[in-house]
């Protein structure tokens, strides 16, 4: 039986993995941790500790007190919030994730973290981004996450850590509200199309990107770390994707269930240009054919969906 710790656990992902994962595991054998507390069904149904990722001790402590297996690092700053503060969001993201591997080092335990479609850049290619390809991002968030896999691959080669990885899409899911991602007008335009019918888009028509919903997301971590590691030509920080998409294709799904759904646009230059930098789509060959990744959800499912649990929430 796996015994798991996990870093940000209160965010967009972390929510709603630790309780997938205490669904599997039991409750008892996923440890949550965040540097604050929550009212969440994550606090309050197994064990919860406060962790500042950024005490790499505290974190050892932990991880050797629950005697676990493997680390699930997801504590940090989002595309958009760390170009706000990009000292801050190398801080974090880059000391939390030094902490994190080294626990895992320390320890030789099994050490997971999401990489990001930030990682590309302009020169990346825009249609079908290979899994091998140029990674020259122009924002401060790419260059954590470019680092970042680089540095886990460092840690499995020098060290002998098992290390992996995801290249997420934006991810789309309405438990937690959006915490500063480019992606995250997806989120935002279900909910106030069920609340207010209308919705004022920050990235322009057009602007593809690719997305995934949450639950093919934390299926695809679950699949991945506990692949054979014999099977991973890559290891850390698969692509992975579902769809790619532009405002104008979700709004023509709402409209399926709210008709007279407005959507309007007042484009946030700053995100936008984040946007623009990334590719329209991504391949997820290499994650298929060595571990097995697929999705379950299409823009219709994930919009029906979606609209359904909004509307229980107005």
């Amino acid at each position: 039986m796996k015994k798991i710790i996990i870093t940000g656990a209160l965010g967009q992902i972390g929510s709603e993995l630790t309780i997938k994962l205490r669904e599997l595991y039991g409750n008892n054998f996923v440890v949550a941790t965040d540097i604050r507390k929550s009212s969440l069904e994550v606090e309050q149904s197994g064990p919860f500790e406060i962790l500042d990722v950024m005490d790499g001790r505290r974190m050892y402590e932990l991880a050797k007190k629950y005697q676990v297996d493997v680390i699930i690092h997801l504590a940090s700053l989002l595309s958009a919030t760390a170009e706000e503060n990009p000292l801050s969001a190398w801080q974090l993201n880059m000391g939390g994730l030094l902490n994190a591997l080294e626990t895992a080092r320390e320890l030789q335990i099994q050490f997971f973290t999401p990489s990001s479609i930030g990682a590309f850049g302009p020169n990346t290619p825009k249609r079908k981004a290979p899994q091998d390809t140029i990674q020259r991002p122009t924002t401060m968030y790419g260059i954590n996450k470019v680092a970042g896999e680089l540095l886990s691959d460092y840690y499995f080669y020098k060290y002998g850590v098992d290390t992996r990885g995801l290249r997420f899409p934006g991810l789309i899911s309405y438990l937690i509200p959006p915490g500063g991602g480019t992606t995250d007008y997806a989120v935002e335009m279900y909910e106030q199309a069920v609340k207010k019918g209308k919705y004022t888009c920050y990235i322009a028509k057009g602007t593809y990107l690719d997305m995934m919903y949450m639950p093919d997301a934390i299926q695809a971590i679950m699949d991945l770390m506990e692949a054979d590691p014999s099977k991973l030509k890559h290891r850390n920080s698969f692509n992975v994707s579902a769809m790619s998409i532009e405002p104008e294709d979700i709004a023509k799904e709402i409209r399926r269930y709210i008709p007279n759904f407005d959507l309007k646009y007042e484009v946030d230059y700053t995100r936008q240009r984040i946007a623009e930098s990334w590719p329209d789509s991504i391949d997820s060959l290499a994650a298929r054919e060595e571990w097995g990744f697929q999705t379950k959800y299409d823009l219709a499912k994930m919009t029906r969906e979606m609209l359904r649990k909004f509307e229980g929430a107005v």
